[in-house]
């Protein structure tokens, strides 16, 4: 079936493609100055002081935690409710994942990590859902009581804010990822892991690599996790348009939320939080009917995510009742949403969406 309106679309400008031609023209394609200049900017326009461009968002996560030691016998607490690229490097690294719950802003449920905190809980991973930040006057609070590293995992909020700080500012290490569905891509995988911490950034720095210290000298052990310079020079061109693309995806959601109606829960913006809506996300009792009507009328829609990592077969030993991210689960559904979108396409989603509810009358 044809999609008119669909899901996501990146924008590429002909900066970025006109960058792309100065690498190949370079002929210099790894480990150059087009990352350097990207990892600089934009760890800077985050907050921290280095970043580390690497394959993916999984990647950063994954090196986030060899960097922090997080080994066999430590706990990580993780939210659920997310793409499973959140708590899979936890298991590669041989810790524990304990899965915590979420409230209504899709975010770490407080409460409820209170009462996840053991003696073993050596990291949380915070995960800034669908483009808000989670509440970090709370979290950072329990880190300074109890003692665990920080990791953010921001694959979904980059220029998102905190009381005005970006997301990634405040992790001991936090992780980006560039794919092409997110606020701004490299046009393919790539990730980013910015610290603050000039120790860890060493360290970050040789996992991306082999563990090597020099060409053909190896202290630990790793892989190959590097960006390439073509994947940077397309990040750098689209870090310049972030923020305008963030602000225009605030203005969609804006009309969204004037426009719709009907039996649906419409995303809310929480106290000091500045979201940046990667995903436009809705609750409905009957999603499953209210998406294949959208699919027929040739409007894209999708579901993050219809099967919560602790209920994974692959973390069914760790799985416990989760009853905000199952509920949820059951009823989310991800609208249109991209800095090009027309304003007549967002009317027609809403008119849609709209005359769906009134036929279930």
């Amino acid at each position: 079936m044809n999609i008119k309106i669909p899901l996501s679309k990146p924008t590429i400008t002909e900066e970025m493609k006109d960058a792309v031609l100065k690498v190949l023209d370079s002929s210099r394609f790894v480990k150059g100055p087009v990352l350097e200049k990207f990892e600089s900017e934009f760890s800077k326009y985050c907050g921290a002081k280095y970043g580390v461009g690497v394959s993916s968002g999984t990647a950063a996560i994954y090196l986030a935690l060899r960097a922090l030691d997080i080994k066999s016998g430590d706990e990580v607490i993780v939210p659920s409710l997310s793409f499973i690229a959140s708590a899979s490097p936890i298991l590669m690294v041989g810790a524990t994942p304990k899965f915590v719950d979420v409230d209504e802003s899709y975010c770490i449920d407080i409460n409820d990590l209170k009462k996840k905190i053991s003696g073993k809980t050596k990291a949380i991973i915070c995960v800034h859902l669908y483009g808000q930040m989670c509440n970090m006057d709370e979290i950072m609070a329990l880190k300074e009581k109890y003692g665990f590293v920080l990791i953010e995992d921001c694959a979904q909020a980059h220029g998102a804010e905190f009381r005005g700080k970006k997301a990634g500012s405040f992790g001991d290490i936090s992780a980006f990822s560039f794919f092409p569905s997110k606020n701004m891509t490299v046009c393919g995988d790539g990730g980013m892991a910015i610290t603050s911490d000039s120790g860890l950034y060493e360290k970050l720095k040789m996992l991306r690599d082999h563990g090597r210290t020099d060409k053909y000298l190896h202290h630990i052990l790793s892989m190959n996790f590097r960006m390439s310079e073509i994947s940077a020079a397309i990040g750098m061109e689209q870090l310049k348009h972030l923020d305008e693309w963030d602000a225009k995806r605030r203005e969609i959601a804006k009309i969204y939320n004037q426009l719709l109606s009907g039996k649906i829960e419409k995303p809310r913006e929480f106290e000091h939080r500045k979201h940046v809506y990667h995903l436009y996300v809705i609750r409905a009792k009957n999603r499953e009917e209210l998406k294949e009507y959208l699919l027929k009328n040739e409007i894209a829609s999708d579901v993050h995510y219809p099967v919560p990592i602790h209920l994974q077969p692959i973390f069914s030993k760790y799985s416990a009742p989760l009853k905000n991210t199952e509920r949820f689960a059951k009823e989310i559904l991800s609208l249109p949403i991209y800095p090009g979108l027309e304003k007549k396409e967002i009317e027609e989603v809403c008119e849609k969406v709209n005359l769906y509810f009134e036929s279930e009358k």
